[in-house]
């Protein structure tokens, strides 16, 4: 095995983690308690933001022991996560999930354990709601996302009933074969109309839990009634929005990784050490590799939340490049509540307007910071997005600074001569340093620069920012 990157970071002990330094910026240390508050990299294009300062913290938290959960955008990443793995010395701890691979993960099945319907259909939704247009899609109309839910609900409950479990292909079977509207003549063999049958069948059989069954076929019947009267097109806005979401899950290689084996891992095995990395990159798999890795990213997320921290709880990391593709409608809410789950959320971006364009709606710029509030530490990279470097500029805050100015005046032959000293308030780093910091490759030596703004500390210099030297070839610096 490779031999362990950085082994000047001490051995795992009884409650050490948090004060753990992993890293040192302007002669201060960065803790594993600053990991667990959040890092947010903004970089442009060749900017050196994931080589540079992504790749020091991914070595970093693996040579720490932190298992973890890695989102990919692009056909490189898996390639990338195995030699950092490699160097970290934990390529044993990487768990790839692709196509070809006999790694599997299905959500329903682990979703199921408790009985409950509400876990189900949270996911399903989840990924729906992320997955639309927020600016322009139905889900701005309460309307909507009320009767949305309630499909999912039913359909859910109604497979529960008749089959005892729930599959992709069940829901999705039920759901396009739903009585139309002003249908006169139903199918009797119609696979929606064999669940009722089966359902009604397996109430009428179960003496231990029938009363409580019974009052769910009631519900379940009432909404098929109800639902087959609405309009054809409201019913189907909402029928397509489901039954869409399902069909693209029901295709490989997301069929077969997600939904039809058993599991063979779970969100838990990070808890161990393991590093899950998604490897469906959006830029091939586009909608479904990006829908599929926000559902696993949901329930991770829910599952880390859920353990109980004691002193032995191993860290574990989100790390998501491009990241804008991954955000859903809790991720402000999980990330408030990370640090004491001991989960170490990286997200990497270009710019702030990406972030805009995939949080839309009339309160996009609210949703935006607030969410990046909850990041603590932010990394600014080389730039040549204006709003990015303006934020970048006012979260680093005004300085002031003494100026002077002489007047010189003439009286008669003489030269006099007389000093001003003023207080003058300026941006402490100008927006315009941005695009001008290093962006590594040979011209810089590998070298790319960023600024890092430390949300509630004061460094050794007397600042809270610190401009930084990141080497593309970290650990070795030829």
């Amino acid at each position: 095995m490779t031999e362990k990157l950085n082994a000047d970071i001490e051995p795992r002990q009884e409650n050490e983690y948090l004060p753990k330094t992993l890293a040192k910026f302007s002669g201060s240390e960065w803790t594993v308690r600053n990991a667990v508050e959040g890092v947010q990299i903004f970089g442009g294009i060749g900017s050196g933001k994931t080589s540079g300062s992504g790749r020091f913290l991914a070595l970093k938290y693996l040579s720490a022991g932190f298992g973890g959960l890695v989102l990919t955008v692009k056909p490189d990443e898996k390639a990338l996560w195995e030699q950092y793995c490699a160097l970290a010395g934990r390529s044993d701890d990487l768990i790839i999930v692709e196509e070809g691979r006999a790694n599997y993960f299905n959500f329903l099945e682990y979703e199921s354990k408790n009985g409950d319907t509400e876990n189900i259909v949270q996911v399903l939704k989840t990924v729906i709601r992320a997955s639309e247009e927020k600016a322009a899609g139905v889900n701005q109309d309460p309307f909507w996302e009320a009767a949305l839910d309630m499909l999912m609900f039913h359909v859910v409950d109604l497979c529960k009933l008749a089959y005892g479990h729930v599959t992709v292909q069940q829901m999705y079977d039920i759901v396009q074969s739903l009585p139309k509207p002003g249908a006169r003549n139903v199918e009797q063999d119609s696979i929606f109309l064999k669940a009722a049958r089966a359902a009604q069948k397996n109430v009428e059989a179960d003496i231990k839990d029938r009363e409580s069954d019974e009052r769910l076929l009631h519900f379940v019947d009432q909404f098929f009634e109800s639902f087959s009267k609405l309009s054809e097109k409201t019913r189907s806005i909402i029928d397509f929005s489901f039954a869409g979401f399902l069909f693209r899950l029901l295709r490989d290689p997301v069929y077969t990784l997600f939904c039809r084996n058993p599991s063979t891992f779970t969100p838990e095995d990070c808890l161990r050490g393991k590093i899950i990395v998604l490897n469906l990159p959006v830029k091939i798999h586009h909608k479904v590799g990006r829908d599929c890795q926000i559902l696993f990213k949901y329930i991770w997320q829910r599952a880390m939340e859920k353990r109980q921290v004691g002193r032995e709880s191993l860290p574990v990391f989100l790390w998501a490049d491009e990241a804008q593709n991954f955000l859903h409608e809790y991720d402000a809410e999980y990330q408030a509540t990370a640090r004491s789950s001991l989960i170490a959320t990286v997200y990497l971006s270009q710019n702030l307007p990406n972030y805009h364009a995939n949080m839309g709606g009339v309160k996009s710029e609210h949703r935006v910071k607030s969410f990046l509030g909850t990041l603590a530490t932010k990394i600014f990279h080389g730039n040549a997005d204006v709003e990015t470097n303006r934020y970048a500029s006012e979260l680093i805050g005004d300085g002031a600074y003494e100026e002077t100015s002489t007047t010189t005046t003439m009286a008669g032959d003489q030269f006099t001569s007389s000093e001003t000293t003023q207080l003058r308030i300026d941006r402490i780093i100008r927006p315009e340093e941005f695009p001008v910091l290093k962006t590594g490759g040979d011209r810089s030596g590998k070298l790319t620069e960023a600024y890092i703004h430390f949300q509630g500390r004061v460094l050794e210099s007397g600042e809270s920012y610190a401009l930084t030297t990141f080497h593309q070839n970290y650990p070795s610096t030829d």
